[in-house]
């Protein structure tokens, strides 16, 4: 497979299914790197941040769900929390970045 076409198929797929299934909308920063924004999490309705925990990110399953389900699909990724409105942001916004393709690892006995 070509390096046009991954990069096609990645496009395609976090255009298509993070809006479909996640409600998020996405801005490309650079050819490893974009933003996911949620414009409305679900996960910050009736959540208040006590002052002393101000620092927690209520939200962070979205970064493991992400990094999971890429992980499924043989993509290693950074993500992490730029933006959140429960810390008084406009929107949510989850930075990813594109590490490394992840090569399968078969037991000797399975190749």
């Amino acid at each position: 497979m070509s390096a046009t076409s991954q990069a096609d198929r990645g496009t395609e797929s976090k255009k298509m299914t993070f809006k479909t299934y996640l409600g998020i909308t996405s801005c490309s920063l650079a050819s490893d790197k974009f933003s996911q924004i949620l414009e409305n999490n679900s996960l910050v309705h009736f959540v208040e941040l006590p002052d002393n925990h101000s620092f927690l990110i209520h939200s962070n399953l979205f970064c493991g769900v992400l990094r999971g389900a890429l992980e499924m699909v043989q993509l290693a990724v950074g993500v992490k929390f730029i933006q959140d409105i429960l810390k008084g942001d406009e929107v949510t916004e989850i930075r990813m970045r594109f590490i490394r393709w992840i090569e399968d690892n078969l037991p000797a006995r399975e190749k």
